[in-house]
């Protein structure tokens, strides 16, 4: 089985994001794909970036299968 980094690398964006746009796109928390009951359905991650004018982008990180 091969490892998945989608933390590794949604991460990577939300900590960067800011700094390689001199602050004009900001990052929420790293939310994972959870169930209702709570357990992890997938490996997959979303990001809400948003622009210096509020607008708002969602940012899926997925395994491609």
């Amino acid at each position: 089985m091969n490892l998945a980094y989608c933390d590794m690398i949604a991460y990577a964006i939300k900590d960067n994001v800011a700094k390689v746009t001199d602050g004009a796109i900001t990052s929420g928390p790293v939310d994972f794909d959870l169930a209702q009951e709570g357990y992890m359905q997938s490996t997959t991650k979303f990001l809400v970036l948003t622009d210096f004018n509020g607008k708002q982008y969602k940012v899926t990180i997925e395994e491609c299968k």
